[in-house]
């Protein structure tokens, strides 16, 4: 199987150039979209290279900057706007239950279990997924279709080294931040809503969060956000390296968003089946 982010000679292009030209078009006359497993296998395989480079030390620290700039800052309003509101719609909502429990003093145990473990990294990924991850599909892609890429390959630049490898380096650096940030938030805002609607005081709440919040689920948020920041990155980067023309642009920057969303909380159940329940085998 030919590898699309393999750094090419300037020799081999005559001969790329012949074999696209041989590639058999639909009948209106716009390339195939390569299938969605393929996309799959090709994001792991970038995510292989790219896990290769970081470890032989080849990051372009500035080039990383820039991209922490655009993944952090850029999308740190919706993403706190986001988790303040979820965090109080969660509070009334787990409040109104318990309440009928007369368990209302454990409001705060509740609200950070379920939303500190598992609803802040999920929203706030997906909110990075839809800035962060589609502009890196779109940008690469564009990139692509007017042979920017194929430059590089000229000045004897590896694509991925420039374009995917700082991308997955901020989004990993940044998500956690952002998450955090907006971890704060939330239960801003599930204080307010629980005070406010239910008259449950500040100390009660926070008191009955540190009691049943443990540091491993701070360890945990840390690390799927690492996790997610990765997956967001590389699903941008795949889906823009592998866009066959310019109509396919937009739709790769949907897909990417989409994959993101589904792969995250796939991987968001493996890794809560992992470290909160463990793995039994029922017979």
């Amino acid at each position: 199987m030919l590898n699309p982010f393999r750094l090419s000679s300037p020799d081999s292009y005559a001969a790329s150039d012949r074999r696209q030209a041989r590639v058999s078009l639909p009948p209106y006359g716009i390339p195939k979209t390569p299938s969605f497993p393929y996309h799959i296998m090709m994001g792991l395989f970038l995510g292989g290279q790219v896990l290769m480079r970081i470890l032989r030390g080849k990051v372009r620290r500035n080039r990383v900057m820039e991209q922490m700039v655009l993944a952090g800052p850029g999308a740190l309003t919706p993403v706190l706007m986001t988790n303040l509101f979820a965090g109080m719609i969660f509070s009334i909502q787990t409040a109104r239950e318990m309440t009928r429990f007369g368990a209302i003093h454990a409001l705060g145990g509740a609200f950070a279990l379920g939303f500190c473990r598992e609803l802040a990294p999920i929203l706030t990924a997906a909110i990075l997924a839809g800035q962060v991850g589609s502009a890196f599909a779109s940008e690469i892609g564009s990139m692509k279709i007017t042979e920017q890429l194929d430059a590089l390959k000229v000045l004897r630049t590896d694509p991925i080294d420039y374009l995917v490898v700082p991308r997955v380096v901020a989004c990993c650096v940044m998500l956690p931040v952002l998450t955090i940030v907006g971890l704060v938030f939330g239960v801003g805002g599930g204080l307010f809503a629980a005070n406010f609607f239910y008259q449950v005081q500040g100390p009660i709440f926070l008191e009955s969060v540190q009691t049943l919040l443990e540091p491993i689920d701070l360890i945990a948020v840390l690390l799927k956000a690492v996790i997610f920041g990765a997956m967001i990155a590389l699903a941008g980067c795949t889906w823009g390296l592998t866009t066959t023309c310019s109509k396919g642009l937009g739709r790769a920057a949907t897909s990417a968003v989409v994959t993101t969303w589904v792969g995250l909380f796939v991987v968001d159940f493996f890794i809560t089946v992992i470290l909160f329940h463990g793995v039994k085998v029922m017979y």
